[in-house]
């Protein structure tokens, strides 16, 4: 039987190196598939995800448990890529906060469409390459992590209001690229 999250940390910030390796292995994937959506470069990624661990290990001890785990171990990791690249800061600082459009609008094809379901996968894959870094950051949290609007605000350390106009403009840019799927295949050529 598999130990709970909470013990683990708990163990880990005692100096339990087996129990932070358990949460290394729980939260692995995830950290690599943040950092390579931030840096765009497999190698990239892979020193940042294992910097984010070190530092997680290091910084354990502080760790009061005021937000989840996992927001505190993604506020590492974009931190780690803010500092690797220099205009993602400044990027996502220049979302706007406010939008004239509604927020809960989102295009998304009928089923009528099944056949095309796995081309407009791939398509939306490469359309989300192609966003600015910022962006990319927002979808993954969102829709890949599963995170609530809060916690991204949390973790990108970026007001609610930032962050939803963020992922607006995001989508609003996906559905422009999957419209208009011949640039979104020259983007990959």
């Amino acid at each position: 039987m598999q130990p709970d999250e909470s013990q683990l940390i708990l163990r880990a910030k005692h100096g339990d190196t087996q129990a932070f390796g358990e949460l290394v292995l729980l939260y692995q994937v995830f950290v690599y598939n943040l950092a390579l959506r931030a840096l765009g470069d497999p190698n990239e990624a892979q020193d940042a995800a294992q910097e984010a661990f070190f530092r997680a290990w290091q910084a354990l001890p502080g760790f009061r448990g005021e937000s989840r785990f996992r927001t505190w171990l993604y506020r590492i990791v974009i931190n780690l890529c803010y500092n690797r690249h220099s205009g993602l800061r400044r990027e996502t600082a220049q979302i706007p906060l406010e939008m004239d459009e509604d927020l809960h609008s989102t295009g998304e094809p009928g089923p009528e469409r099944m056949a095309e379901a796995a081309e407009r996968k791939a398509l939306l894959q490469l359309a989300i390459d192609q966003l600015p870094i910022s962006y990319r950051l927002l979808v993954l949290l969102r829709y890949q992590q599963d995170m609530a609007y809060e916690e991204i605000a949390a973790v990108m350390n970026l007001p609610l209001g930032t962050v939803k106009t963020g992922l607006f403009q995001a989508k609003a840019r996906l559905r422009d690229a999957l419209l208009n799927r011949d640039e979104v295949l020259e983007w990959a050529l």
